[in-house]
């Protein structure tokens, strides 16, 4: 943790206005191509962009330029923030579409909450208020009013073993997919096709940050985490809307709610919560597009429960890649809070050779991994930055896959063994969270899978 606080008033004093200056796209044979310009107090000039490959399903079959404007509008909405947070200017000016009251909140929301990390990591102290006032211009946006298909259902493919899940339950529930996936990776690739899809058949976006971004990080600019899963959001509800599918399935678990840092509302993942979920769902129906649904169909499970699901789907277990650190590389770093999260949830359900074989070394046997596992199960206050499960979940797995031979593990070897631990495992293996925002359709199919899978 920094304390950047005298940079992050320095900064807001030498570039006090940041502004949205237009968006601009267009098609060709090839696919959408968007670019965004924003400027910062005159000094540097941004203009990120997205490349969306043309597909079949991909018919952009949209009345009117207005409801192409307001989607990708949005996408110039979220994207700012990557360039904002270089200096957190107290003025943030949107030329292209006016915004109302209750929109200029739920953006400002978004923006504390979003860089919650972001702050708490260079120790800057400031409320939501006084973060930034957003003064827009122009006529609002026009409301789209396309019928989605809505059996049809988009899945954002991220690599990990979450959109395995939901992937290959959706599947075997016989649900219309269509995969989707943001600069994807080898691991994206080997999950989509490892369930049996081709890649012409998946809905992709190729972002291209500004260069000039990663130059000024070098400089001394502010940096740190911003909400990619609130981009992925809007992108997946252009994509949505550009192919007609009615449907937007995520793989956030019940989890992914729990602040990192307790007491607290800062949490590493704030757009995968419950409490964002929901906002974005009503805004999106208000604002964007009344009929697509935005939902986590993982959601009424925990980590936990997901773990188990994925280790009875073996065909994707050498593909799967959760790991930051390594994902460049298409590798496990072996030396992560997410590695060893991931190794360790999964523990109680696939055999340890196994895991050493995936993983490519024991994690067990890593003693620099001490400081990451107190963090993992509740020793330490603070969480690990990275989308891992709550201490509850780790415990349980611990004491379930490691009891008797915690001592055999370099890592456990001070690791108090829990003897309510079983109670717990078999309590989290049969929950069912009812904070969930799950259409009834994809429940019935989630609790079918699940109770085949569980029991």
């Amino acid at each position: 943790m920094q304390n950047r606080q005298r940079d992050f008033e320095k900064l807001r004093k030498k570039f006090p206005v940041f502004t949205y200056q237009a968006y601009s796209y267009h098609e060709d044979t090839s696919g959408l191509h968007i670019s965004f310009d924003f400027d910062l107090s005159g000094q540097y000039r941004f203009s990120p962009g997205l490349f969306i490959p043309k597909k079949e399903v991909l018919l952009w079959d949209i009345p009117g330029k207005q409801g192409l404007d307001n989607l990708i509008f949005h996408l110039g909405m979220i994207e700012l923030i990557s360039y904002w947070k270089l200096t957190c200017s107290p003025r943030i000016v949107i030329h292209p579409h006016g915004l109302n009251d209750d929109q200029v909140a739920w953006w400002k929301k978004l923006y504390f909450h979003g860089l919650g990390e972001f702050l708490y990591l260079n120790g800057i102290e400031v409320d939501a208020e006084k973060l930034m006032k957003i003064v827009t211009n122009g006529k609002p946006p026009a409301l789209l009013a396309t019928q989605p298909d809505m059996k049809k259902v988009m899945v954002p493919i991220g690599g990990g073993k979450d959109s395995v899940v939901t992937l290959e339950l959706l599947k075997a529930g016989n649900a219309a997919i269509f995969p989707m996936a943001v600069n994807h990776t080898p691991a994206i690739s080997r999950t989509i096709q490892q369930a049996g899809f081709q890649m012409d058949h998946v809905l992709e976006v190729h972002r291209k940050l500004d260069p000039l971004m990663l130059e000024l990080n070098s400089k001394g600019f502010l940096n740190g985490h911003t909400p990619f899963s609130a981009l992925l959001a809007f992108t997946s509800v252009l994509l949505a809307a550009g192919s007609g599918i009615g449907n937007i399935a995520l793989s956030n678990e019940s989890s992914a709610s729990e602040s990192t840092v307790p007491g607290t509302k800062i949490n590493h993942q704030y757009s995968k919560s419950f409490e964002f979920e929901q906002d974005f769902d009503a805004y999106c129906r208000n604002y964007i597009h009344p009929e697509i649904r935005y939902f986590s169909f993982l959601r009424p499970l925990n980590e936990l429960q997901i773990a188990r699901v994925f280790s009875s789907f073996p065909e994707h277990h050498r593909g799967f890649r959760s790991c930051n650190v390594g994902s460049r590389e298409d590798r496990w770093c072996g030396a992560c809070p997410k590695c060893l999260f991931t190794y360790l949830i999964l523990a109680p359900f696939i055999p340890e050779k196994d895991l050493i074989s995936i993983f490519g070394s024991n994690l067990m046997e890593n003693s620099l991994l001490v400081s990451y596992l107190d963090e993992l199960t509740g020793k330490s206050p603070v969480k690990p930055f990275e989308c891992v499960g709550t201490p509850e979940e780790v415990n349980a797995a611990i004491n379930k896959a490691f009891h008797g031979r915690t001592a055999s593990h370099l890592l456990l070897k001070d690791y108090s063994y829990d003897v309510t631990s079983p109670l717990q495992f078999n309590r989290l293996l049969d929950g069912f969270s009812d904070e969930h925002a799950v259409p009834l359709e994809f429940l019935k199919i989630l609790k079918k899978v699940v109770h085949d899978q569980l029991t």
